[in-house]
């Protein structure tokens, strides 16, 4: 069993990191760039990436869980717990506190696309906080993509 319980871990990596890199910075900008309704391509991508903070943040858990299994309280030395801690909470913080600024800011400027209303720099301000948190977890996705496997 505890087998299995290590290679759900290394899936948990592998699809949560993945998902964040695929979405974040192959199907995101290729929708931007390819669709010209610039609303349609911001509605899809924010349902991607409200789908890969959902998987995100139950792979975290599993992370979190399995390497306090595995390690018990030495897992709170390691830089491997840390990263999937913050990378958990920056999920959480993206996807249930910027996230709901932002669709705000949207519903305020219709029937106007937010970007051609008054909430514009607030906008792009919570959108630039909200890809730099992105950036960092993207960063801390490829330290458990290179860390040394020690379950």
């Amino acid at each position: 069993m505890n087998r299995f319980a290590d290679k759900l871990s290394f899936f948990a990596i592998t699809l949560w990191v993945g998902g964040l890199w695929a979405i974040g910075y192959l199907a995101a900008p290729v929708l931007f760039s390819s669709l010209g309704d610039k609303m349609l391509a911001g509605m899809l991508a924010g349902k991607m990436f409200t789908w890969i903070a959902y998987v995100g943040m139950g792979c975290g858990v599993y992370l979190l869980i399995h390497r306090l299994a595995v390690f018990g309280g030495s897992a709170l030395k390691q830089g491997f717990f840390w990263a999937v801690l913050v990378m958990l909470l920056l999920t959480a913080a993206i996807h249930f506190g910027i996230q709901p600024i932002l669709a705000g800011l949207k519903e305020q400027a219709l029937p106007k696309e937010v970007m051609e209303s008054m909430f514009r720099d607030r906008f792009a301000r919570w959108h630039g906080i909200s890809s730099i948190g992105y950036l960092i977890e993207s960063l801390l996705g490829l330290f458990l993509v290179l860390a040394p496997r020690r379950s």
